[in-house]
């Protein structure tokens, strides 16, 4: 009978939330009853009084195993469960039909509606959330926040041979992005995507797509996509759309990540933004170097106390700061200063681009543009501007977007690992691995007796941090040094 409780409470749920209509109840369970093969329902079926979809959800999932209706992989229980919170949601155009009812009124309210529907719906996985670790570290430039992301759960290695021996087999949808992943069942290799809806946009007079990331960093973390599959380009194109959409939803900031290899994001196959209602450490960063962009007397700019090297233009006239980061990025795109390692080209090879991130602020549209460069070179084959060696037992990943303005998302593994380290500082383990042994050592060396138990974990989360920052300052094309913001005023006050 626990089945058909967890059913009904699921119902139940739903209707509470304002997911499903009462009328539409009797409806949602049959289909739900024909997912899990069964033929009949107590007409008195009981409900608990508190219980949450996820666990509800898991429950129905794992009943579903047992009975032999879904496999046992992780990816075959996420393919029900989405199938079963689908029969609960409405479909897309509904979605957004209620999404501009409310958007009319009040941009902040459709955002926050779609937010928690997104939620409630187990699209975004909130439980699974709520297991990373997030905290934040004081640092000349402002509060950096750290986070170690355990919301993604390690393959079983059966699914992961079955991606391997099925990777070639499919070609729908294109990308993890496409707009076809709206509703798409998932299969082995490509996730399930049955509860998942979109918004539709305008931007630029194209078609794009509003969604929430299913592995949210940080409050109501979104992706706008193109309706188009195309591959990532920084352009003027790309300015203007990103205004456009703090303008109208103002209470956002959007940014793109670049779009070379190394600096770029970790997928470049597929036009898209982040954005979201956020307030990262670089928004609040001090102002530095004041300069004019030449024909744009208007456009106020300046640099950034950044570890990356920030341009941030600001002024009341988007169609203004659109041509001014137009002019910059060209600009950019074709210098070098062999002094700092700058170089625009290798034979026909582009290394010079943007990081770009607006937002709307006190009245005044806000555009900054990081700049990046992708070169490599024998002493730093992973890139020059790019987190050295010496910090990869950390993070060796492409710094994007997100960790451009302040926040490291940093691997699962970590977690295991700095609980050993802790065991090692304190000389309850005699080893740690390879590739953090010089660090866990210098840790001792520097902080000797005050290691404790009390300050151990306070300890190292200071020095993950200050490791998280060095990857920024590796990252950064103009450093922070005498010659390297020397450099940095010369290239802006020629603009």
């Amino acid at each position: 009978m626990e089945i058909y409780v967890a059913i009904q409470t699921l119902l139940n749920q739903a209707v509470q939330l304002d997911m499903l209509v009462k009328e539409d109840e009797i409806y949602c369970r049959n289909q739900i009853m024909a997912l899990l093969q069964l033929e009949e329902f107590p007409y008195a079926a009981e409900v608990r009084k508190h219980a949450a979809i996820p666990d509800l959800l898991e429950e129905i999932v794992a009943y579903a195993s047992e009975k032999g209706i879904v496999g046992e992989l992780d990816i075959q229980k996420e393919i029900l469960g989405s199938k079963i919170m689908n029969v609960l949601m409405q479909k897309p155009s509904e979605v957004n039909e209620t999404f501009y009812d409310k958007y009319h009124q009040d941009p902040k309210a459709a955002t926050e509606y779609f937010y928690r529907l997104s939620q409630n719906s187990n699209y975004i996985q909130m439980k699974h959330i709520h297991k990373n670790i997030n905290y934040k570290l004081e640092s000349q430039y402002g509060e950096l926040d750290i986070t170690i992301n355990l919301s993604k759960p390690e393959k079983d290695p059966r699914q992961i041979a079955l991606e391997k021996e099925k990777q070639q087999a499919f070609s729908y949808p294109r990308c993890l992005l496409c707009v076809e992943n709206e509703g798409y069942g998932g299969r082995i290799g490509h996730p399930a995507r049955s509860n998942h809806r979109t918004i539709r946009l305008e931007l630029t007079d194209e078609r794009w797509h509003f969604q929430f990331s299913p592995y949210v960093y940080y409050n109501e973390h979104c992706i706008v996509l193109s309706e188009e599959h195309r591959d990532m380009r920084i352009t003027k194109g790309t300015f203007s759309r990103l205004l456009e959409f703090v303008e109208k939803f103002p209470h956002y900031f959007i940014g793109s990540n670049a779009d070379l290899p190394i600096v770029g994001g970790s997928i470049l196959n597929h036009d898209h933004y982040q954005g979201g209602q956020y307030e990262f450490a670089m928004e609040n960063a001090a102002r530095e170097c004041s300069f004019n962009v030449e024909g744009f007397p208007e456009v106020m700019a300046h640099t950034l106390k950044w570890p990356m090297s920030v341009i941030r233009l600001s002024g009341e006239n988007k169609e203004d700061l659109t041509n001014a980061a137009a002019n910059i990025l060209e600009k950019w795109k074709l210098y070098s200063d062999e002094e700092v390692e700058i170089r625009a080209y290798t034979d026909e090879t582009p290394h010079n681009t943007v990081t770009p991130i607006a937002r709307l602020k006190d009245g005044h549209f806000e555009l900054d543009l990081v700049l990046r460069n992708n070169r490599t070179n024998p002493e730093h084959p992973d890139g020059i501007f790019h987190p050295h060696r010496d910090v990869h037992h950390i993070k060796k990943e492409n710094i994007g977007l997100i960790e451009v303005m302040g926040l490291a998302v940093l691997p699962a593994r970590l977690k295991m690992e700095l609980e050993q380290i802790e065991a090692y500082l304190l000389g309850g383990m005699k080893n740690v691995q390879e590739y953090h042994v010089s660090w866990a050592n210098d840790i001792r060396a520097r902080y000797g007796a005050s290691i404790s138990k009390e300050t151990v974990q306070g300890i190292l989360q200071k020095e993950l941090g200050v490791k998280f920052l060095r990857t920024l300052e590796d990252s950064g094309v103009f450093k922070r040094d005498l010659q390297g913001q020397k450099a940095f005023r010369r290239f802006c006050l020629n603009l």
